[in-house]
């Protein structure tokens, strides 16, 4: 996949905008042969050029796909084309974008990345021939190119490991849910695919910083569900829904430094980020986001899901594990077996926290507010039930790739239940 550290070194004079810049569409884009090299051995499409494809069929292939990725984001859901210089540095355009097939091993372990000329103002890709026509692979790497071209969180320190996070989340909406269907079947009835959504990571270490880019434990390329349940929107929070990414992207403050949550603040009303926040991982008890796919994933691999987050210390009563202490905007998912028709619980802790007691039976799931500690739900029928605890404080400013401390230590907590036992 992309390079982790390739967002946050692309870098560029521009003048400072607060919004998309004009894109100009046509039917067939002309080509930009000198971005990132060119060569002879070409394949068109309307809106991309792959060069030295393993062969026609695969750049074809490629080709599909890709305008399927462009019909679906750019044209359908109004991302900015890559192919439209971004300061200006490149009279003219929009341009097809370039896609160069290169050697498996080239990219330091990578199956694909996103380049760009920041004096022109234009990404292009590059990707090994083996994962060329991979959706998983060059319809992220697409992501990054129109994330790219929408320019104001590039250089930004502090939106760094969300790129990876859009990425995927690009990626999955393109191959495992309906938003794209139409153009994949525009283009030659392009098939769906199976969900990248990681429920042994996103559930199991869901004690982690919402975004967190540590190295070999972080999760920011499996964080994106917190952006597909605020595109989804399904709580019908004021300044969420289809548009919401990309309004964090171009309301962004520029050169602020601002982290994500930091721009998401400025857009919603009536409703806190801690709010938001509390409630995505509620839902994500059950995985009630919207996404069909991952929540039937979510119940194929449930089982093997590390939910091991307490100490029981007998009467119902239980204390957070510190390992597993909930970290900055992260959670604790606690699947209660029921012994009663009421389950309560009063929780014990001196931070700031938004927690849930979640009630699921069929397709219907219920969510009761903890209000001051205490919260109670009478069941209905053979209801199952999760006791979910986030970590909510004040929004921090902090680089995800270089945790601070405070930002990266648990929320300790207890808590008395009755009418369950934790599972």
């Amino acid at each position: 996949m992309h390079s982790p550290t390739l967002a946050l070194i692309l870098t560029f004079a521009s003048a400072k905008i607060s919004g998309a810049l004009p894109t100009r569409r046509q039917d067939q884009f002309p080509a930009l042969p000198s971005l990132g090299g060119g060569g002879n051995t070409f394949q068109d499409s309307a809106h991309f050029r792959i060069y030295n494809a393993p062969s026609a069929s695969t750049g074809s292939a490629t080709l599909a796909i890709m305008e399927a990725a462009h019909q679906c984001f750019v044209s359908e859901l109004g991302w900015r084309t890559p192919g439209q210089s971004n300061n200006g540095g490149q009279t003219g355009g929009p341009y097809k974008m370039n896609i160069y097939t290169v050697a498996d091993n080239a990219l330091g372990g990578s199956a694909g990345q996103q380049w760009a000329d920041d004096a022109k103002g234009i990404p292009y890709l590059k990707v090994g021939k083996s994962w060329v026509s991979e959706p998983s692979v060059i319809v992220h790497e697409y992501g990054h190119a129109m994330h790219y071209s929408e320019k104001n969180w590039i250089g930004q320190t502090r939106t760094g490991a969300w790129w990876e996070s859009i990425g995927n989340l690009i990626a999955d909406t393109y191959i495992a849910t309906p938003t794209c269907a139409a153009a994949r079947a525009a283009h030659g009835n392009l098939p769906a695919g199976p969900t990248l959504f990681d429920p042994k990571k996103v559930l199991g270490d869901s004690f982690q910083v919402l975004v967190d880019g540590t190295s070999g434990s972080g999760n920011y390329y499996q964080a994106w569900p917190f952006m597909t349940y605020i595109l989804n929107n399904p709580d019908n929070y004021p300044g969420c829904g289809k548009t919401v990414l990309l309004d964090m992207i171009r309301k962004y403050h520029i050169n602020s430094n601002d982290t994500p949550l930091h721009s998401l603040e400025k857009l919603i009303s009536g409703v806190s980020v801690q709010k938001v926040v509390g409630r995505y991982w509620a839902r994500m008890a059950y995985v009630d986001i919207g996404h069909a796919k991952a929540q039937a994933l979510f119940q194929e691999l449930r089982g093997q899901i590390n939910y091991s987050n307490l100490d029981s210390s007998g009467n119902g009563k239980y204390t957070v594990k510190a390992a597993r202490a909930p970290r900055y905007m992260g959670a604790n998912i606690v699947p209660l077996k029921v012994s009663g028709s009421t389950v309560s619980v009063v929780v014990q802790c001196s931070g700031s926290y938004t927690a849930t007691l979640v009630a699921r039976g069929g397709s219907a799931v219920r969510y009761v507010d903890l209000v001051n500690g205490n919260a109670r739900i009478d069941l209905v029928g053979a209801e199952e039930v999760s006791f979910v605890f986030v970590n909510t404080p004040a929004l921090v400013q902090y680089d995800a790739f270089s945790i601070p401390g405070d930002v990266n230590r648990g929320l300790g907590y207890s808590f008395q239940l009755t009418g369950a036992t934790v599972s």
